[in-house]
This record gives C-alpha cells, sequence and structure tokens, in this order.
C-alpha cells in the first residue's frame, strides 16, 4: 500500500497526436498526476519521454503496481505473438513496426501490463464510470485525427481476428458528394470522410472555424449518419458513445452535432428497428457524448491496469 491510500497504477492513453500519461489508484478514476506528450514522428523519443516521467513520479509517490496501456493502431494484442505491444501498418508516419511494451517492460520489470486499442479503452472506461454504465453491449466512437471504435459485447471487449476497425468501414456517401476522402488505404472510408483532417481538407479550413452551415458540415454529418445506422444494425448495441475532438463541432457546437446525426440516423434506419432507444425521444439517450469528455481514454488506461492488478 502506498501512503496515497492504494497501490498505484500507471495509465497511458497513446494517441495519435499525443500520449497522455497518468498515474491512479487500484480503483476509482481519479488521477494523482498526468502529463500530456506530442506523439510526433519519433516512436523512441515520445517513449523515453514517458519512461522518464513515470518512473519519477515513481520516485515521488511510490512504486507502481500495474500499467495500463490504451493505444492507436493497427496494433498487435496476441500476448502468443513475438510482435505483441508492437503498432502495425498504421499511416501514422514514423510509428509502423514501433514497439510500445518493450521499452515499458525494461522500465518497469515484473510489472504486469493492460493492454488493448485506445477506443477499446475509453470504452471500458465509459463503461465503468460514464456514459456506459450498466451495460454490457454498446459501442465507442472516437472521431478526431482518425476514427476508431471499440466496445462491449455480452460484457467482453471486443475483439477477434485483430481488433475493431470501425473507421474502415467503406461508406456509400451521396450521390453528389465526389470527395476522395483522405484514407491513404481505402480513400471514402468513415476515416476518410469524416475525420478532424478530413473535414479540414474538404472544408479547406479547420474544424473549429468551418461555419455552421456549411455544406461540408452537411455531407460530414450525412456520412457520420450512415456510418451510426451500420453499426447499429450489425452490431446491435444498447448505446453508442461518441467522443474524439470532431464531436465538438466548433462554430456548429456539439448539441447541434448530435441532434443534426440523429436525424440522419432516424431518416436512415426508416423505422425499420422498432426499438424504443431509436425513436426521435430515445435517440437522445442511444447517440450521446462520453460522460469522462477527453478522459476516457487514460481512464479506460487506468481501468486496464487495475483490471491487470486484480488478475495477478
Amino acid at each position: 500500500m502506498s501512503a496515497l491510500g492504494g497501490r498505484l497504477v500507471g495509465a497511458i492513453e497513446a494517441g495519435g497526436t499525443k500520449f497522455v500519461c497518468a498515474i491512479g489508484r487500484d480503483r476509482g478514476s481519479e488521477l494523482l498526476a498526468r502529463q500530456t506528450f506530442a506523439t510526433g514522428d519519433d516512436p523512441s523519443r515520445v517513449m523515453s519521454e514517458v519512461t522518464s516521467w513515470l518512473l519519477e513520479r515513481q520516485s515521488e509517490l511510490g512504486r507502481l503496481r500495474a500499467l495500463g496501456v490504451a493505444t492507436f493502431g493497427p496494433v498487435d494484442l496476441a500476448v502468443d505473438s513475438p510482435t505483441w505491444g508492437r503498432i502495425t501498418t498504421t499511416p501514422k508516419r514514423g510509428w509502423q513496426q514501433a514497439d510500445l511494451v518493450g521499452p515499458l517492460r525494461r522500465a518497469f520489470p515484473g510489472v504486469p501490463f493492460g493492454l488493448d486499442t485506445d477506443v477499446n479503452g475509453a470504452a471500458l472506461g465509459e463503461q465503468r464510470w460514464g456514459a456506459a454504465q450498466g451495460l454490457s453491449d454498446f459501442v465507442y466512437v472516437t472521431v478526431g485525427t482518425g476514427i476508431g471504435g471499440g466496445g462491449m459485447s455480452g460484457g467482453q471487449l471486443l475483439h477477434g481476428l485483430l481488433h475493431p476497425e470501425m473507421g474502415h468501414m467503406l461508406l456509400p456517401g451521396t450521390a453528389e458528394d465526389d470527395f476522395p476522402g483522405v484514407c491513404p488505404f481505402h480513400g471514402r472510408c468513415w476515416e476518410g470522410l469524416c475525420s478532424g483532417p478530413a473535414i479540414a481538407k474538404r472544408a479547406g479550413c479547420a474544424v473549429e472555424d468551418l461555419a455552421p452551415d456549411s455544406d461540408a458540415w452537411a455531407k460530414t454529418i450525412d456520412c457520420m449518419a450512415q456510418a451510426i445506422v451500420n453499426l447499429t444494425c450489425v452490431l446491435s448495441p444498447r448505446r453508442i458513445v461518441l467522443g474524439g475532438s470532431v464531436r465538438k463541432a466548433g462554430r456548429l457546437g456539439e448539441e447541434a452535432f448530435f441532434g443534426r446525426v440523429r436525424v440522419g440516423v432516424r431518416e436512415l434506419l426508416a423505422g425499420y428497428i422498432g426499438a424504443a432507444e431509436l425513436s426521435e425521444r430515445g435517440l437522445e439517450r442511444y447517440l450521446v457524448p462520453p460522460v469522462l469528455g477527453d478522459d476516457a481514454g487514460v481512464c479506460g488506461a487506468l481501468a486496464l491496469g487495475q483490471d491487470q492488478l486484480r488478475a495477478v
């Protein structure tokens, strides 16, 4: 036990833009310390910064008993794989085959690790402390620099052949929309059409500067609704939590953004799924922002570490 009243757990949310590092306890979502580092294109630099910061906090607060890492991907999550903990085919420059786990294992030998995607981590955080409490079947999506989705089915985080890559589902778009998308792999996938960089390229300005009545918002929201309908029909979640920076929607505003996406979802479903959650009023509780806000990912990483600590 530490002097702070609980065993200490380190948490790392590894995102495409920034790494958020924190120290918490073995229970609860309180963060005792946190720091942010730019992701950049040099994995060795950022991993050195992360491990140094964690070691410094350990010397001040007490020994870390577990670590949780929630990372952007694609990432190898197979614990019996020789490349477990490595980023694989990401379009993020400099990060292909980058080793996240190795530097942490060397800095904290013998400390148990919880590792998952950033979106599964955020889903776990929201299920434990946020918008998905009490639910065993839901989806969490983040829309920012990229788009990713995770969640739970039957109370278990979604995994499979690799892990869900919801942001790369292909979308039909609209007939009058010839925007080619920005995804280097798929062009007009959800990430290619609706991520922050996609909106900026389509509109010619940053998301936060985009006028509320911009045609770029209209087309983005049309595509967003298509993707939400796909998730609803394929996975049948009881709730979809939509996080990330794009949901704040700059001058349009978060409330208006969610309202317009919900209208689009209802119109596309066309009454086919007769669930109260998908009615006009029900959608206000079905498609929601994260309660933990921008801390969903790092709190989820903390939860991953807590779960590892309980398992040993």
